[in-house]
């Protein structure tokens, strides 16, 4: 045993051509990043393609939304989730499956789904029927606020006619008469309810 020489095995010498070099390792990381980056960016395009197809689609309905009427933005927003928006609350997103078409709604209560499906005209189709709910919507509110205006209007005219009049007076004879009635009951009731006691 002293006549052994205390040497190191070969296999734990590591030649110089096997030493990793960090510059080595962070090229393998930047080209790694780079091909996920591009499996991202070809997710991104494929969504965005999507709906672009949506898009045109529903191009004709697009067209047809009233020029005055500004609630809808109709427009593809690029971002990590490329969007098509309908307006200041709704938008469409392609699903994870790159097939799906999800139509969503934000609301005080939360995101809600509208519709969820890969056939595009069905979509389309659900899209072109809220967009004309929206504008009747809008049609009501304007002429309800219209309608607000004439009845104020009406109001005004009347008083400015009539001097000084006011909806009190009907209804303080409205309150004496009853008044009266109620005294006339309660004497007629303790009149024939006690007879001379």
């Amino acid at each position: 045993m002293a006549d052994q020489k205390t040497t190191r095995p070969a296999a734990t010498v590591v030649p110089h051509s096997k030493v990793r070099s960090l510059r080595e390792t962070l090229r393998k990381v930047r080209l790694g990043e780079a091909e996920r980056a591009d499996v991202v960016i070809d997710l991104q395009d494929t969504e965005r393609v999507r709906l672009k197809m949506l898009a045109e689609e529903l191009q004709d309905v697009f067209k047809e939304v009233p020029e005055d009427d500004d609630q809808f933005s109709f427009q593809i927003i690029p971002g990590s989730t490329p969007r098509l928006w309908i307006d200041v609350t709704s938008h469409i997103v392609v699903a994870g499956d790159l097939k799906t078409y999800r139509f969503l709604k934000d609301t005080r209560l939360g995101r809600l789904v509208i519709l969820e499906t890969a056939d595009i005209d069905d979509m389309a189709d659900c899209v072109t029927e809220y967009i004309a709910e929206r504008i009747i919507e809008r049609e009501r509110a304007l002429e309800g606020d219209w309608l607000d205006k004439r009845m104020k209007a009406a109001i005004a005219g009347n008083n400015g006619r009539t001097g000084r009049s006011s909806v009190w007076g009907p209804v303080a004879l409205s309150f004496l008469v009853g008044s009266f009635a109620g005294a006339v009951g309660l004497i007629a009731f303790a009149w024939f309810a006690y007879p001379m006691l």
